[in-house]
């Protein structure tokens, strides 16, 4: 085995792929701790500490994982994704680049690449977005069209609410969310407009319960189907290693011939 193959391993093993995890929380648990004026002042210096060793940790495996993989590291987009998660860590809070310190809490999406179960949730949500396009556009025409429609018939009594289309849309939007929908909008409505009802039920009944159920089974099936291709290849992975291991006793095989 060379020496990229034996740093690969390292990398990959379970107690070190932990250990990163493991830094990775403590990290977020500290760069909480420093948003308290209190903890600072009393344990300042070590949590600067901790901070700093954590992402001499960060560095450190990415390092290895550069010169393991050389310019194929650039071809994994997790690789990316942690190269520019520390890269903003490293680049120093101040002047200009000031906003980029409150950047630092995103090492915690690390958690992401490292751990396989969530690297499955994103890449399956990742997976749904070319389907939830369609999704996403038919939302679109249903907001607009009862957005106007919303706007030409409750305008007049509720312009707070439905005095124009942009706030018809944000009205409309509450009410898909079923936040405060009913006593905070629809009943109020209904007093001055009887029959609003008939507008604001296929409204939910359209949006929440039909389109928005929609996006989520898209997603679960993309995830699903990102779970069944993991499986899949490390079922080729074991074949492909038991083949080899066969081969290789049915040479010494032959050779005791």
């Amino acid at each position: 085995m060379s020496l990229n193959e034996r740093i690969l391993a390292f990398l990959d093993s379970p107690a070190v792929r932990n250990g990163i995890i493991a830094v990775i929380l403590l990290n977020a648990v500290v760069l909480g701790m420093e948003t308290s004026d209190s903890i600072m002042a009393s344990f300042g210096p070590l949590i600067v500490a901790i901070d700093t060793a954590c992402l001499a940790v960060f560095v450190v495996e990415l390092t290895l994982k550069l010169v393991a993989l050389r310019l194929s590291f650039f071809r994994s987009g997790w690789n990316l994704f942690d190269f520019v998660i520390v890269g903003i860590a490293i680049v120093p809070g101040a002047g200009n680049f000031s906003v980029l310190r409150a950047l630092r809490v995103l090492r915690l999406l690390r958690v992401i690449s490292v751990a396989p179960a969530l690297r499955r949730v994103v890449e399956g949500f990742v997976r749904a977005i070319p389907g939830m396009g369609s999704v996403i556009l038919l939302m679109g025409m249903i907001f607009y069209i009862s957005a106007v429609l919303a706007t030409q018939l409750f305008g007049a009594g509720f312009p707070e609410w439905f005095g124009d289309l942009g706030a018809s849309t944000y009205s409309l939007f509450q009410i898909m969310t079923l936040e405060s929908w009913s006593m905070g909008i629809v009943r109020p409505v209904m007093e001055v407009y009887p029959y609003a009802w008939a507008f604001f039920v296929p409204f939910i009944l359209v949006t929440t319960f039909a389109v928005v159920n929609l996006l989520v089974g898209l997603i679960v099936n993309s995830m699903q189907d990102a779970h069944n291709e993991e499986s899949d290849a490390r079922t080729d992975e074991y074949r492909d290693e038991v083949l080899t291991r066969l081969r290789a006793i049915e040479a010494r095989l032959e050779r005791n011939e």
